[in-house]
C-alpha cells in the first residue's frame, strides 16, 4: 500500500533510543492468517497485545468490494499464534475505513461515517462494548482542520490528549507534512506544523507518537534512506515544533522498497512493507533482549591497622562489553588495589547504557597497643613547628576519625627530627611540633584533649629501612646517612626526611571519660 489515506497508533509504552534497534530478530512476514494476496497495512495492537487491527485493501470480501479499504482483526490464541482475521463489520461501510488507535475503552478511526468525501473526513471515535464490538462512531472536531489532498493520517497519543496529523495543507512545505493538535480544556487546537526539522520538501506520513509525547516515528521519502519510504524517529526538544534531526531506524526495519506504519508493543515491532511483494504486508521483528548487566564483587580487607593493602575485584558476569568504570576514589579501571579502610562506590556502565552501582566497605584490624604508624603528610617548615602544606589536614582528619570510631582509644602523637643541628634544639623542636598537632586536633577537630599525649623524641629514635640486598633492617643513624652526603646528595636528603616524621601510637583502649583526669595545660602550644 503506497499511499493509504489514514493512519494512527496509540503509544503503549515510552520508546527508547535508536540503540533498541541494534539487536533485532530478522524481519518476518506475519502468517497467512493476516497477510493474504490482498494488501495489509497500518497495524494497531491492543494494549494487552492479544489483538491486532489492520487495514486490508483489494479484497473482494471488503464491504465496498475489491477496491475498498476495510478494518480487519485477528486474535492471538493460547499458542501465541494469530488466528484467521475477520472483518470488523460494525466499523466498515462503503467508504475507506481505518482504525488509527485503540485504548481499553474506545477506538479512534478515520471518520468515514457522515457521507463526506475522504479528503474532509477527519477523525472519529467509537466506544467499545462489553463484548469487544464497537458503538457507532462519532466525529471529533479539530479547529481549523483543512487538507488539500486525499491522503490524511492520524496518530493518537497514549494519554489521548495529542493528535499528530499527516496531511497537505496551505502551510505545508510542499508534500504531506506532520501537524500536531492538543486537547486543551476539552477543545482540540488548530493543527500546528511540526516544523522544517522534520517536514521535508517531500512527504512525511504514518506518524506514531509515544505515550510521553517526546518521541515521534514517521515515514518519509524526503530524507536519505534505503528505499522509497523509510521509517525515521525524532525526539522532542522543547515546544511542539522543536524536534531533533530525524534518524533512520536502520536496515533491519527499512528496505529498498516501501516501509511505513511503524508501531511498537513492548519489545515487539510491527510495520508495513512491500519488500517481497507488489502490495504491502505486515512485518514483525522482536528486540533481542541484551543480557542484564550483572556485577559480582570480592574484596580483601586491609591486613594491618592503618595499612593500605586492601583491594576490590569486580567480576562482570553478564552485560555488553566494553564497560566503563567510575570509582568514588577517582579510579577508572575494573579492579582497585592499595586501598585503605573506607567505603568505596563504583558505577559500572556497559556498551548499551545499562548501569549498576555497587558499594564496598574495606575494613581493617583493630589497632594494636604500642603499635605506631606514620602520618606521612604532616610536614613542617624548616626549623619550625608551622605546618608546611595543607595536606596535613587530611592526615589529621584520619586521626580524628580514628578516635571517633574507637571511643576507648588513647594515643601518643610522637614527633621526630633528623640528627642534624643541636640535640637540645631538636628535642625542643620535636616537642613543639607534637604540641602543634595536639593543639590542632583539640581546637580544630574537637578531640577530647585527655585522649592525646604529645611526645617529642628529638633525634634519639631514628627510623628504620629494609635493605633488600642484605635482607636486613637498617637503622638510619647519622653515621649511616653521612656516607651518602657527597656520593648521593638526593638519597642523603631522602634518608634524613625519613627520620623527620610524625607518628601515632595507640597506648590505651579503655579510656573512661568519667574517671580520666584533665589533660595538662602544658600540652597546648603557646601561640
Amino acid at each position: 500500500m503506497k499511499n493509504i489515506n489514514l493512519l494512527g497508533f496509540v503509544a503503549l509504552l515510552p520508546f527508547g533510543i535508536l540503540a533498541q534497534f541494534r539487536n533485532l530478530t530478522e524481519p518476518k512476514r506475519l502468517e497467512i492468517t493476516i497477510n493474504t494476496s490482498a494488501e495489509e497495512s497500518a497495524p494497531v495492537i491492543s494494549k494487552d497485545g492479544n489483538e491486532i487491527y489492520f487495514v486490508r485493501t483489494f479484497d473482494e470480501n471488503n464491504v465496498g468490494g475489491v477496491n475498498d479499504q476495510d478494518i480487519w482483526k485477528s486474535i492471538k490464541n493460547e499458542q501465541g499464534k494469530w488466528t484467521t482475521a475477520v472483518n470488523v463489520e460494525e466499523l466498515n461501510n462503503l467508504e475507506h475505513n481505518g482504525l488509527v488507535a485503540i485504548t481499553e475503552t474506545k477506538g479512534y478511526l478515520l471518520n468515514s461515517y457522515d457521507g463526506k468525501k475522504d479528503n474532509s473526513k477527519g477523525i472519529s471515535f467509537a466506544r467499545m462494548k462489553n463484548d469487544g464490538s464497537f458503538e457507532k462512531p462519532s466525529k471529533i472536531s479539530v479547529n481549523g482542520f483543512s487538507v488539500h489532498s486525499e491522503n490524511v493520517g492520524f496518530s493518537v497519543s497514549g494519554d489521548e490528549k495529542t493528535i499528530v496529523i499527516s496531511m497537505k495543507s496551505d502551510i505545508s512545505n510542499n508534500g504531506d507534512d506532520l501537524f500536531i493538535s492538543k486537547l486543551i480544556d476539552g477543545v482540540w487546537t488548530k493543527p500546528l506544523n511540526i516544523g522544517k526539522q522534520i517536514n521535508s520538501v517531500d512527504n512525511e506520513i504514518s506518524p506514531f507518537l509515544n505515550e510521553n509525547g517526546d518521541t515521534l516515528y514517521f515515514s518519509s521519502n524526503g530524507f536519505p534512506g534505503y528505499g522509497n519510504y523509510d521509517i525515521f524517529y525524532s525526539v522532542r526538544k522543547g515546544s511542539l515544533n522543536e524536534w531533533s534531526e530525524p534518524l533512520n531506524l536502520g536496515d533491519k526495519i527499512n528496505s529498498s522498497d516501501f516501509d511505513a506504519y511503524f508501531i511498537k508493543h513492548k519489545n515487539q515491532f510491527y510495520w508495513s512493507s512491500n519488500r517481497n511483494a507488489k502490495d504491502s504486508d505486515i512485518y514483525f521483528a522482536e528486540m533481542v533482549m541484551p543480557p542484564v548487566l550483572t556485577v559480582n564483587i570480592t574484596k580483601n580487607d586491609v591486613s594491618t591497622f592503618k595499612g593500605n593493602d586492601g583491594s576490590i575485584n569486580l567480576e562482570l558476569v553478564s552485560g555488553v562489553a566494553p564497560y566503563k568504570y567510575e570509582w568514588s576514589n577517582g579510579g577508572r579501571v575494573e579492579d582497585q588495589y592499595k586501598l585503605r579502610k573506607g567505603t568505596y562506590q563504583v558505577k559500572v556502565t556497559d556498551a548499551i547504557g545499562q548501569t549498576v552501582y555497587k558499594t564496598v566497605q574495606i575494613d581493617e584490624p583493630q589497632p594494636e597497643l604500642k603499635k605506631s604508624f606514620r602520618l606521612p603528610e604532616v610536614l613542617f617548615v624548616f626549623d619550625s613547628w608551622a605546618f608546611a602544606t595543607i595536606n596535613y589536614e587530611d592526615s589529621l582528619a584520619i586521626v580524628a576519625d580514628l578516635l571517633k570510631d574507637n571511643s576507648g582509644m588513647v594515643i601518643e602523637l610522637i614527633s621526630h627530627t633528623d640528627a642534624r643541628g643541636d640535640e637540645k634544639a631538636n628535642q625542643k623542636l620535636s616537642e613543639n611540633r607534637a604540641k602543634a598537632v595536639y593543639t590542632y586536633l583539640v581546637e580544630k577537630k574537637g578531640v577530647d584533649p585527655r585522649r592525646i599525649i604529645p611526645v617529642g623524641m628529638g633525634e634519639i629514635d631514628p627510623s628504620k629501612i629494609w635493605d633488600s640486598k642484605t635482607n636486613t633492617s637498617i637503622v638510619l643513624t647519622e653515621a649511616y646517612i653521612d656516607q651518602f652526603k657527597m656520593a648521593d646528595k638526593e638519597h642523603y636528603e631522602y634518608l634524613h626526611q625519613l627520620n623527620r616524621r610524625m607518628e601515632c601510637k595507640v597506648v590505651s583502649l579503655d579510656f573512661d571519660p568519667v574517671k580520666a583526669p584533665p589533660a595538662p595545660k602544658s600540652y597546648l602550644l603557646q601561640h
